[in-house]
C-alpha cells in the first residue's frame, strides 16, 4: 500500500469520533472530503474499513485491524507536533550550557537568572568544566553553547563573540608583605611557595610565564580559583587567580595584589557557538536575550 498520511489521519478520527461529521469538523475540512479520503484509503487498501450505521459508521473487522496499528503512529505524531508548539512557545525544552565557574558566577548567572524568571518552565543545564572541554563538548554538539575565556583552540565550525575583559592577578597573604609595593619580575616567584588552578586549566599563565623565562613548580594545585584565594588567606603561598575572585579578599586586606614591571594581559570570556542547526530552540532565546545586551553595551553613549 501506498498511502498518503493525510488519509490515515483522516481514517483515525472518524473511527475515533465515530462519525464523518465529527471527523470532519475536528479536522476542519469538509465532510465530502472525508468521505472522499475514507473511499481512497479503501481503495489502496482493497477492502471496506467502514460501514454505515443510523448513529455514524462503524469499524469492520479489517478497519479494526488498521486502527490497531494505525493509532498509536497518529497519536505520537499529534503528540510531537504539540510538544514542538510548546517548545516553540517556550513551555517545554532544555537549553544546555558548557561553563566554567569563573564565567558562571562572572557572566553567565545574572542572564540564568532572567531566562527562568522569564521561562521557568525551560530546563537549564549547564555542564561545568574548563575550556578545553567546554569547546570538545560543543564540537561534538553536546552543548547549545558554550562560556569560555581566551585564549582558546578549535575547529574552524566554532564562532565567537567577546562579552567581558578579565586580568589574571596575583595575591598573597601577610606572610609575604616584604613583596607588597614593589614592582617586581615575574622570575621573582620562582622563590617561593606557588599555588595554582590544576594543570591544563590554567595553560594562559603558563604561556605567559614561559614568555618571561619563569617556570613555576605549584606546591598546591585547586580545583576552583575561589579555594586559590582561601589558601592565600592562610598565607600557604602565592596565588594567580582571575582578578574578579580576589577582590572582596583584596577590600578587607586578607590578601593583597603583587605588582609587576610588566602587567599579565588582558583576556576575555567569550560565548562560543558550533552549527547553529544544533541550537535548541531555548538555546537561541538565551544567546539573543545575551547578544542583545551586549549590543546594547557597545552602543556609543546618546546613541539610538
Amino acid at each position: 500500500m501506498n498511502v498518503n498520511f493525510e488519509y490515515y489521519k483522516v481514517f483515525y478520527h472518524v473511527c475515533a469520533h465515530g462519525s464523518l461529521t465529527a471527523a470532519a469538523q475536528e479536522l476542519c475540512i469538509s465532510q465530502p472530503a472525508v468521505s472522499q479520503a475514507v473511499r481512497q484509503l479503501e481503495k489502496e487498501a482493497g477492502t471496506k474499513l467502514f460501514f454505515r450505521t443510523s448513529k455514524g459508521v462503524q469499524l469492520t473487522r479489517e478497519g479494526e485491524l488498521l486502527y490497531h496499528y494505525v493509532k498509536p503512529g497518529v497519536e505520537e505524531l499529534l503528540e510531537g507536533g504539540k510538544m514542538l508548539e510548546r517548545m516553540l512557545n517556550m513551555d517545554v525544552g532544555e537549553v544546555r550550557i558548557g561553563a566554567s565557574d569563573m564565567t558562571l558566577q562572572f557572566y553567565l548567572l545574572p542572564y540564568l537568572e532572567q531566562f527562568h524568571r522569564e521561562y521557568p518552565k525551560i530546563k537549564v543545564n549547564v555542564t561545568n568544566a574548563p575550556t578545553p572541554e567546554t569547546i570538545k563538548s560543543l564540537e561534538e554538539g553536546r552543548i547549545d553553547f558554550g562560556v569560555v575565556t581566551s585564549p582558546f583552540t578549535s575547529r574552524g565550525t566554532v564562532r565567537q563573540f567577546q562579552v567581558k575583559a578579565i586580568r589574571n592577578v596575583f595575591i598573597a597573604g601577610s606572610s609575604f608583605r616584604e613583596l607588597e609595593g614593589r614592582k617586581l619580575e615575574y622570575k621573582e616567584l620562582e622563590a617561593f611557595p606557588c599555588i595554582a588552578l590544576e594543570k591544563n586549566t590554567s595553560t594562559f599563565m603558563d604561556a605567559f610565564l614561559a614568555q618571561q623565562g619563569t617556570l613555576l613548580k605549584p606546591e598546591f594545585e585547586l580545583a576552583i580559583s575561589d579555594m586559590i584565594v582561601q589558601f592565600a588567606r592562610r598565607n600557604m603561598g602565592i596565588g594567580c587567580v582571575m582578578e574578579g575572585f580576589a577582590e572582596d579578599a583584596i577590600m578587607r586586606g586578607e590578601v593583597f595584589r603583587l605588582k609587576f614591571k610588566q602587567e599579565m594581559p588582558l583576556r576575555h570570556m567569550c560565548v562560543v557557538t558550533g552549527e547553529s542547526s544544533l541550537i535548541s530552540v531555548p538555546g537561541r532565546r538565551l544567546l539573543d536575550m545575551m547578544a542583545c545586551d551586549q549590543a546594547a553595551a557597545e552602543q556609543p553613549a546618546g546613541g539610538k
